[in-house]
């Protein structure tokens, strides 16, 4: 099953997440199928850039989306 979920990059103590197309069952900073989009926390504001179209046409073919991912897109 695919999922829509974050993947963390950025050096330690200055997180900076990727939002992706995962396998539900690969290890969070595993091998995706696409980027769908980039979070920042740290920024102020906070910095949250997604393909709403991709992830629209993900979720149509069956992706489920995290509860973070799913919070964050209701705030964008």
């Amino acid at each position: 099953m695919l999922c829509i979920r974050l993947a963390r990059t950025g050096a330690k103590k200055k997180p900076r997440y990727r939002v992706v197309l995962i396998e539900k069952e690969r290890a969070r900073d595993g091998r995706f199928v696409e980027i769908l989009g980039h979070y920042n926390p740290t920024a102020d504001p906070i910095d949250l850039t997604v393909d709403r179209d991709r992830i629209q046409y993900w979720i149509g073919q069956g992706a489920q989306a995290s509860a973070t991912v799913t919070r964050l897109l209701a705030r964008a």
